[in-house]
């Protein structure tokens, strides 16, 4: 799988999965699992804002994101993020 930001090659498990719901909403998938089309971005804030920059997320999930979208994605990202540091230092 490809992260849409960096566009580097990487195994899922260090993917994070973007997704459009059937509804049109996107958001982050943390299980992978979520129905709608997927993509994928690093565990990394610079990534995803890399993405959102150039809009590389809006075409891999065939969306236009607003500014809304786009703020509650890097909120989710920041969560996730200090979520995982507090698993790996525990």
């Amino acid at each position: 799988r490809m992260c849409v930001g960096c566009r580097e090659m990487k195994p899922k498990k260090e993917l994070l999965r973007a997704v459009r719901s059937p509804e049109g909403e996107v958001t982050l998938d943390p299980t992978g699992k979520k129905p709608g089309r997927g993509a994928y971005v690093c565990y990394s804030a610079e990534c995803l804002k890399k993405a959102l920059k150039q809009r590389q997320l809006d075409r891999a999930l065939d969306a236009k994101l607003t500014e809304e979208t786009n703020l509650q994605l890097t909120e989710t990202m920041q969560k996730l993020l200090a979520q995982k540091s507090g698993e790996e230092q525990a």
